[in-house]
């Protein structure tokens, strides 16, 4: 049954159920940080455009580290920081005020103004202004959430970067791509009557690499979404999969039946240099490089069941690394190459889990239990995942501490094979 399921996850078959159509991804929190930051982000002063206050409360209340006040019931409702009376924010206990407006310019343009301030202290901690155009307010708002994390926390926000998944409609399969909030999807893969699985973001997050069955077969494209243009990358003899780019972009490994069994190789990013790194008479697949370059995770059955393994992105010996439980697979790195994210089967069902790779200690992080694809946003902070809830796939979230989950789903629709685009 292991072995079967194992087989299946090879191409990520499990595409096969049907989809729906959906809309913008909404998101439910669970849990979430026991010391969360106190903030007020009372509503800009704006007559255009998106709620800016609304989507950056949004996107620090998914965070689990921030705790976002309700500010309409105070008196004075300041956009700048001349307006705030410290005392009334402070009576709430509010640690940290955010202000701001927005203002109409010539030619169509917006100015955005925000301020983040210290009620304690009474002082700026951080502020920006952006030139922008009606249509870039959501991701003006997800920056100025970004800003606020990083002053707050010390640590870079992921709110105005992408994620990308699959979906299908009716017999049609498609490729979107989302802000990670799952808001303003958008198709960047033409509708195809076959299976797209594997997507996988490059380093400077302007292509997409994917799987298409299209030819009735898999193999390997890169799609630019800046173009839309698209080439193979890969079509040899067999199957072509599980797409991963090199930190530097130049390289991917890739998944071949070129010979018998799948093998790990390695292929430069234009078609070029196809080089075996893996050669086992069992099945290896899902490969995936370290932050540095040096090493490749796999997943491989060469010790009788799932186990994730390591090679040296040159080639040569396999090197097991998971050791509990008998069956882990699909291995995902964390940004700073410290953690190792993956799924493992636990009683039947089948988790996220995190390895820590300096100590070895390991920890089921997620309350799901038919959970596949996991994928790091480029902070490490959070792990984006699919899984099955009601007997219908979506997407979710866990922190890497496992303290606060996140659920993304759209009533009627369900969405595949996620992967969390890089910091642009």
């Amino acid at each position: 049954m292991m072995i079967k399921r194992f087989s299946i996850w090879l191409l990520s078959l499990s595409l096969l159920t049907p989809l729906a159509s959906f809309a913008d991804l909404t998101i439910d929190i669970v849990g979430g940080s026991a010391s969360q930051i106190p903030i007020a982000i009372p509503a800009f002063k704006q007559t255009q455009g998106e709620n800016i206050a609304d989507i950056v409360s949004a996107d620090l209340s998914r965070s689990g580290l921030f705790k976002v006040l309700e500010s309409r019931g105070v008196a004075n409702q300041p956009h700048t920081p001349s307006d705030v009376k410290f005392n009334e924010w402070a009576a709430i206990q509010t640690q940290a005020l955010v202000v701001g407006k927005v203002e109409a310019m010539p030619n169509n343009r917006l100015k955005v103004n925000f301020t983040l301030l210290d009620v304690l202290k009474q002082g700026q901690l951080t502020g920006m202004e952006f030139n922008i155009t009606p249509a870039q307010t959501r991701l003006t708002a997800h920056k100025i959430a970004d800003a606020i994390y990083q002053k707050m926390t010390g640590e870079p926000g992921v709110f105005a970067t992408r994620i990308s998944y699959v979906s299908k409609v009716g017999k049609r399969y498609s490729l979107y791509v989302a802000d990670a909030d799952g808001a303003n999807p958008q198709k960047v893969v033409k509708d195809s009557t076959e299976p797209i699985i594997s997507p996988a973001w490059s380093p400077d997050g302007n292509k997409l690499a994917y799987v298409s069955f299209e030819k009735k077969k898999p193999i390997i494209y890169v799609q630019s979404l800046t173009s839309g243009q698209r080439y193979v990358l890969a079509n040899f003899k067999g199957n072509n999969s599980a797409p991963s780019w090199s930190p530097d972009g130049s390289k991917l490994a890739i998944v071949l039946t070129y010979g018998a069994n799948s093998q790990i190789y390695k292929i430069d990013a234009d078609g070029t240099n196809l080089m075996q790194l893996t050669k086992s008479s069992t099945i290896d697949t899902e490969p995936v490089w370290s932050p540095d370059g040096q090493t490749i995770y796999f997943t491989s059955n060469r010790g009788g069941a799932p186990q994730i393994y390591k090679v040296s992105s040159g080639g040569g010996d396999a090197k097991r690394v998971t050791f509990v439980g008998s069956y882990n697979v699909s291995p995902r790195v964390s940004p700073d190459g410290k953690q190792l994210a993956f799924i493992k089967q636990e009683g039947g069902r089948f988790k996220v889990a995190v390895l820590d790779l300096t100590n070895n200690q390991m920890r089921t992080l997620s309350d799901t239990s038919q959970d596949e694809s996991p994928s790091f946003s480029p902070n490490g902070r959070m792990i984006l995942y699919a899984t099955s809830v009601g007997g219908r796939g979506t997407l979710a979230a866990v922190s890497s501490d496992g303290k606060t989950k996140q659920r993304l789903g759209e009533s009627g629709g369900d969405v595949r094979e996620p992967t969390w685009g890089p910091q642009e």
